[in-house]
């Protein structure tokens, strides 16, 4: 666990922000869990929530009603995530306008998904830089910009470096931070901070964090994303087979090491993916003295 041995420390080290990401409730029980696990969260004081919006903008109302509802209810900057594959320019900017008039400040801006059963893109907009143009032109700076980096690469990217110079466009067209994909190797964020660097980029970058509890969903979303999981890891994860107690245990400590890992490499935050469950995130917080 990371302590702070002298006074000095204690006032010259800066504590890393956390923040949290939401998807949208899709029933009414399901937006009962949500304000009582949202509310658990916002008890440790996050820097801001974030909610998701889903391929092709399938969730763009649900993902809206609960910015509002959650900035609202708990009084804690909320940013939507914002996705401009299969949108159309009018609609984007009705939509960055009506968050504006509502005094949400930040927006996670990304190139987004098609729908299951889509094969090609459509719409006036292909990469996420397009849209953080768009942002910056309908609000100039008013709002705070995050996008996406992969430290392990886009699943579609053809090569790293190309990869890298996509997030690099991001940067160039006026983010003001980026949250990466999630990963269980820290090495691959250092990597990536040290290309940051090469290339003047300096912009936070927030690790994403991934609390582990179920191997066959953290498997199907690594396989869909590009995250690595070590070799190592998953062999333990699938030795434990039904024993969720043994996987959230063993999760929990991979995960509060790695943190403590990033927090010495410098991390000056971390964003956590919390499927809308508020413990296993917390867990890690209080592991590595983050609350």
């Amino acid at each position: 666990m990371v302590t702070q041995s002298t006074t000095e420390n204690s006032i010259n080290i800066k504590k890393p922000k956390i923040s949290f990401e939401f998807f949208p409730p899709k029933t009414p029980e399901g937006r009962i869990k949500f304000d009582v696990e949202r509310d658990l969260l916002k008890a440790v004081s996050p820097s801001y929530f974030s909610v998701t919006y889903g391929a092709g903008g399938t969730t763009r109302d649900n993902t809206l009603e609960t910015v509002l509802a959650t900035q609202k209810a708990t009084g804690i900057a909320t940013a939507p995530h914002l996705s401009c594959i299969g949108g159309e320019r009018q609609d984007l900017i009705k939509l960055i306008n009506t968050y504006k008039d509502n005094g949400v400040q930040r927006i996670v801006a990304l190139r987004g998904d098609l729908p299951s059963g889509s094969g090609v893109f459509s719409g006036e907009f292909t990469y996420a830089k397009d849209l953080v143009k768009l942002i910056r032109e309908v609000a100039g700076d008013y709002f705070s910009i995050e996008v996406g980096a992969y430290p392990e690469m886009h699943p579609q990217a053809q090569s790293y470096n190309q990869d890298f110079l996509h997030f690099k466009a991001k940067v160039d067209a006026g983010a003001t931070s980026a949250i990466t994909q999630y990963f269980y190797n820290a090495s691959a964020y250092e990597h990536f901070m040290n290309l940051c660097n090469k290339h003047d980029i300096h912009i936070p970058i927030i690790p994403g964090i991934m609390p582990i509890t179920n191997y066959s969903r953290l498997a199907r979303f690594s396989q869909m994303c590009g995250a690595e999981i070590p070799r190592w890891l998953e062999k333990q994860l699938i030795a434990y087979g039904d024993d969720s107690q043994s996987i959230q245990q063993l999760g929990e400590e991979v995960v509060s090491r790695m943190v403590e890992e990033l927090i010495t490499l410098g991390a000056p935050g971390f964003h956590f993916y919390t499927l809308n469950k508020s413990a296993p995130s917390l867990a890690i917080c209080k592991n590595t003295e983050l609350i």
